[in-house]
Formats: structure tokens, C-alpha cells, sequence
């Protein structure tokens, strides 16, 4: 049995979130002044509620009934309030982000301006011609006037020439949800019941495609999940506390930024951390450490073993001395042979070189420390999966079979889940750490001391809670009967869980 005192190791890391609170991070209301909303600050003390609960209190998941059917209801609404066709309704609300308030209040304080702005004319602007036959005003060809199609303003153009004119609209992306006539002239809106008309059912699957997904696009308070291949949307709970949700897919992302959950670091500081690892300085920088410049050439060369006789790639063959970066023609003995050079030790006395090698040497620091986060980011999150898969194996069989094992019913062993999830999450808020410390000043030596004392007893809490639920477990997986010291087990793995 653990003491007291190692049962509470994993703690350290609800008081690593905590430490984010300071003046360094950008907090939650910061944050928020840039976005669309005001968000309440989150609580530390929800830090490691790591469950589907939490989750669905600050977002509702959206399948693609759900966001037809609410559109159906705003189009419904909207045309029974103001007294018009389910298709201009349709126009209104794409014109205002399918916000069904900000349509009633501009249309009754000025009907006739939301008209003119949105292309929804109230009569005609030409009369359609009382003819047998009549011209397209696009080909110029004659044709009957069955033939013939106009919107709402009445400009009369051929069914060939609307189909070219909207299908072309629909294959070159969602602009064609805002088409208008096509008289120079004219703002008409082509509405849906013209598209449907004029256009073949893939064009129209097209269209219905990017209807759909405007609802979601336009609206400030939903978003479409990132992970690939998902086709659900989260629509945001305003002032519940925190940015992370997690979609049904079981994918967990920032609604705010929409990267991965990064739950106490902010998405100013992962921004730039994703941004730094996939920039090309950071192998600029390697060059610079690593590498000189061909005398002759100019390019970057890598020594790393043998001599200071450095011969060029072909085409240029230069050879030279790779600390002084002279003419090898000029060295030998007297220079101090193939490992030395007198030449560039007399040069480095006299401060020839200190600007380079200054240059280098921070480069090489830099990259370094860069180097140092960076691996350890990678290792928690590397890690991070793997508990993942763990962790569906033990959903899926392992539980089972612990179950038959120790007689006990699966409900009575689901604090070994709820320890997988815990270390699932803690792997997540470690990975983070290491972007924070990253980018936290050197000159507050105070504020890292405390920062890295934090991030080590956090890891080591974890790293004695994942060894708990991987490896002792094992034991008990592997017994033929009831183990006699099982629940002491479980006194420990909640112990070190909580």
C-alpha cells in the first residue's frame, strides 16, 4: 500500500492548471474579447473531470437530421411570421447567418432596404413578355416561349443558358447560394425553386450540400467537428465555463481555436507553438548550428567526423579548411596539420571570428531548448495515444475478463476506466506544460522554478498512477482465481486517480 501522501501525487497536476492562472498565460477572458462571445472563467477544481458529462453540458453534438430539421423550423418561421415564400425566407436567412432575430428586427424596422440589399424585388422589374417566341438575352438565340425562365425580376433567358449559368455557380463553390440574376444589371436573387429547375440532380445534391453546411459555417455558435471523416457539428453553450468539448466521435477539440483540447494552455500559445513546429526556422537554425558555408559556393556544408580537409560537393570541389574556411592550398604542417589550424586559433584571438561564432552558438542553444520541449511534447502525446488504445482495450476485453476473474460484476471495477481517463487527460495537460514552459520568459526565474517544480511532481504522480493501472494490473489479469489483495489494488489505484 501506498502512504497518504503518494495516493495524492496525481493532484499535482490539477496544481499544475492552477498555475496557469498567473499573469504569463492569457486567460479565458482575454481570450474571449477577441472572439464573438463573453466566456465565464473556468474553475480549477473541474480540472479532472475528464467524462462525457462535463463535456455535453457546454455543447449539444448535431447530426445532419438535426441541422435539416432546424433549418426547416428557422425557414417555417420565418415565412409565417413576415408573410412570405418558403424560398425568400430561405434567401433572408442565408443573408443574415441564419440568425431568425436579426432577420425579424432588420425587416420590420425597413422592409423595402432588406429587399433591396438581399434581391428579393416585390414586383417584377420587366414584365415577362406576352409572346409566342423571344430572345435569350445571354445567347441572343430565338426560342419558344415554353422555352424561356425568369426570376423574380422577370428578365427572360433560355433553360439552356440558366442551367449553364447555375450549374457553373454550383461547381465553382458555396458562392452559389448568393446567385443573382444574370442581367448586369439586375440584383435579383436566384432562389431555390429556379436552381431545382434548371439544373441536374448532382448539381443539385451539390447545392443542397453547401445549403446544409451553411447553417453550421454562418453560425457563430456552431462549429463542424475537425476530425477527419466527421460529419457532426457542436453547437457551444455560451458562458459554460470552458472551451473544450468533445464531439461524438469521441474527437476532443478547443471550440475556440480548434485545435485539440489544450485545456490550461491558451490558444494564443498553441497557436504559436503549432505554428514554430511546422515553420522552416527551426531548420534554418539547425543549418546555421550545424553547418558552414562553402568558401566558394556558398553551400551549407555538415562535418561531422574526420579531419579539417573539407572538399566541396561537384560541381565546385573547393577544398578548404573547415575552421578558418581558407584555401587548403595554403595549410599543412606549419598550420598545425589535418586537426588543427594555427591559422584560425591566431584569427579567433584577434576577434575575427566572434561574430559568427556568436551567431552559431545562440542558434545552437536555441535550437537546443527548442529541441529539449519539443521532444518531451512529443513523448506525452505519443504516450497519450497508446493510453488511448489501452484504454479501449480494457473497455472492450480486458474488463471482461478481470470480471470472470476476481467474480466481481464489470460496474464494481469501472474505477479502473475512470483511472485510464484520468491518465489519458493528465497526458494531455503535460504535453501542453511543455508549450507553456516554452514560451515563458527566462527572466522570471521565480515564476520557472516553481513552473518546473509543478511539471516534475505532476509527471511524477502520473508516472506512478500509469504504472499502477498498466503494469500492477497485469498481476490480477493474469491470476487463474480471485486475487485475496484486490481490493487493496483499488484502494490504491483511486487513491492515486483522485
Amino acid at each position: 500500500m501506498e502512504s497518504e501522501d503518494d495516493m495524492q501525487d496525481a493532484n499535482d497536476v490539477e496544481s499544475l492548471e492552477d498555475f496557469y492562472s498567473g499573469d504569463t498565460a492569457v486567460d479565458s477572458d482575454d481570450a474571449a474579447a477577441d472572439g464573438d462571445y463573453d466566456f465565464v472563467d473556468q474553475d480549477s477544481e473541474d480540472s479532472d473531470e475528464f467524462n462525457s458529462r462535463r463535456h455535453m453540458q457546454n455543447c449539444s453534438i448535431l447530426e445532419e437530421a438535426d441541422i435539416c430539421l432546424r433549418q426547416e423550423d428557422d425557414i417555417t418561421r420565418v415565412s409565417t411570421v413576415l408573410s412570405i415564400s418558403r424560398v425568400d425566407a430561405s434567401i433572408l436567412l442565408r443573408h443574415y447567418n441564419w440568425s431568425v432575430s436579426k432577420v425579424h428586427d432588420e425587416w420590420f424596422a425597413d422592409e423595402e432596404k432588406v429587399r433591396r440589399a438581399v434581391g428579393l424585388l416585390a414586383k417584377p422589374v420587366v414584365e415577362f413578355p406576352n409572346a409566342s417566341e423571344m430572345a435569350c438575352g445571354i445567347c441572343f438565340e430565338t426560342f419558344p416561349a415554353e422555352a424561356m425562365s425568369a426570376a423574380s425580376c422577370g428578365h427572360p433567358f433560355c433553360c439552356l443558358c440558366w442551367s449553364g449559368y447555375i450549374g457553373t455557380a454550383i461547381n465553382d463553390g458555396p458562392g452559389c447560394l448568393t446567385l443573382r440574376c444574370p442581367d448586369p444589371s439586375c440584383n435579383a436573387a436566384v432562389g431555390l425553386d429556379m436552381i431545382n429547375m434548371a439544373v441536374s440532380e448532382e448539381d443539385k445534391k451539390k447545392y443542397d450540400r453547401y445549403f446544409l453546411r451553411s447553417y453550421i459555417e454562418d453560425n457563430r455558435k456552431a462549429k463542424w467537428c475537425p476530425a477527419p471523416g466527421c460529419e457532426h457539428a457542436v453547437e457551444f453553450v455560451v458562458g459554460s465555463g470552458t472551451y473544450d468539448v468533445t464531439c461524438h466521435c469521441s474527437y476532443g477539440f478547443c471550440w475556440n481555436c480548434t485545435e485539440e483540447a489544450h485545456r490550461p494552455v491558451d490558444c494564443s500559445t498553441v497557436s504559436k507553438w503549432i505554428m514554430k513546429n511546422s515553420a522552416e526556422s527551426e531548420n534554418m537554425n539547425w543549418i546555421l548550428a550545424n553547418s558552414k558555408p562553402c568558401p566558394r559556393c556558398k553551400r551549407p556544408i555538415e562535418k561531422n567526423q574526420g579531419c579539417m580537409h573539407i572538399t566541396c560537393t561537384p560541381p565546385c570541389k573547393f577544398e578548404f579548411c573547415w575552421l578558418c574556411l581558407g584555401s587548403w592550398s595554403e595549410h599543412g604542417e606549419r598550420t598545425g596539420g589535418f586537426y588543427a589550424c594555427n591559422r584560425y586559433e591566431t584569427a579567433k584571438q584577434e576577434g575575427v571570428y566572434d561574430e559568427a561564432e556568436r551567431r552559431r552558438e545562440m542558434a545552437k542553444n536555441s535550437l537546443e531548448r527548442y529541441t529539449h520541449y519539443y521532444e518531451r511534447w512529443a513523448t506525452n502525446q505519443s504516450s497519450r495515444q497508446k493510453a488511448l488504445g489501452d484504454l479501449q482495450l480494457m473497455q472492450n476485453v480486458h474488463l471482461e475478463k478481470l470480471s470472470d476473474i476476481q467474480c466481481q460484476p464489470e460496474s464494481q471495477l469501472k474505477f479502473i476506466l475512470e483511472a485510464w481517463l484520468q491518465i489519458v487527460e493528465c497526458r494531455r495537460v503535460l504535453k501542453w506544460t511543455y508549450a507553456y514552459g516554452y514560451y515563458l520568459p527566462e527572466h522570471e526565474h521565480a515564476k520557472r522554478q516553481f513552473f518546473e517544480y509543478l511539471q516534475g511532481e505532476a509527471e511524477a504522480g502520473l508516472e506512478r498512477l500509469h504504472q499502477c493501472a498498466e503494469k500492477e494490473l497485469q498481476v490480477y489479469l493474469n491470476a487463474e482465481e480471485p486475487s485475496k489483495d484486490f481490493n487493496e489494488f483499488r484502494t490504491k489505484l483511486a487513491g492515486l486517480t483522485r
